[in-house]
Formats: C-alpha cells, structure tokens, sequence
C-alpha cells in the first residue's frame, strides 16, 4: 500500500473517532524517520486541543488501526496538536487561515531570497499569494517547499 493511501485510509478512520470527541483532523501523515515508521494524525479544536483529547482519540484510533491492520510494516502511531506553526498543506489548510500571517521557503531562491513572510491573501490550485510589505507576491504551491503559520511571540 503506498504512502498516500495509508494516509487516506487513517484519515477516514479518524473522521468519525474525531467527531465523537468533539474535535477535527487536521492532517494525517506516514513518514519514515531514522530508519523507524510513524503514523501521525494531528487533531484540532477551536481553543486547541488538550492531552486528554490526544489520548482519547490515540487509543480509538489505535484500536481501529489494530482491528483493520492494513499497515504492514511496524509503526509508531503518535496523536497530537498540529501546535501553532502548524504547515499548511491542505487547501482546508490555507482556507482557514486566510488573513493569517505566514512563512515560507522555496526550493530555489526568488531574486536570491528563498525565505519570505507575510499574511495569506489568497491560494487557488496552483499559487498561493502572500501580501508582503503592502505588495501582494504570488507564489507556484510546488515551488514552496514548506508553508506554514508565523510564530509571534
């Protein structure tokens, strides 16, 4: 089963373990680390979510996971926040933070800047447009290696 679909198929899984505890995926991702396999579903709440409800919805979804057991190699199945420089990647993603302010890296530097930041104005399927500076930059989604929400602090 190929990557994109373990993670398909747990984040249908995990929609109705979501909505009995009240709250939402956020993003589901299988990834290869040092060798070892991880399951990462990332849940959110408005208000954000809290230990209990990381664990609550672990072990469902555990249970589901162990019941279907379509993942054939070892994993280690983690259940958190997708925390406040959450990356965007889903256009639900950039949807809701419309308005936001955000970062991003390119692949291969603009004019020999890679890095930018500003607030998200608007995406469509293939650019994503970012006012910067009162200047509104429209960037190729497949040109951004990472996008994610600005930390202020």
């Amino acid at each position: 089963m190929k990557k994109s679909e373990i993670e398909a198929k747990t984040e249908a899984m995990l929609a109705p373990i979501c909505e009995k505890y009240g709250v939402k995926v956020y993003d589901v991702e299988y990834v290869k680390e040092a060798g070892e396999w991880y399951l990462r579903a990332y849940i959110d709440k408005e208000g954000g979510v809290n230990i209990n409800d990381c664990v609550d919805v672990n072990h469902a979804l555990s249970d589901a996971l162990d019941a279907d057991d379509f993942i054939e190699e070892a994993y280690t199945l983690e259940v958190s926040s997708p925390g406040l420089g959450r990356q965007l990647k889903k256009d639900r993603h950039f949807a809701n933070s419309i308005g936001q302010d955000v970062e991003l890296k390119l692949f291969k530097p603009r004019d020999g800047v890679k890095e930018f930041a500003g607030t998200l104005k608007s995406f469509d399927d293939s650019t994503v447009t970012v006012t910067i500076n009162n200047e509104d930059e429209t960037f190729i989604r497949k040109e951004i290696s990472v996008i994610k929400l600005a930390l202020d602090f």
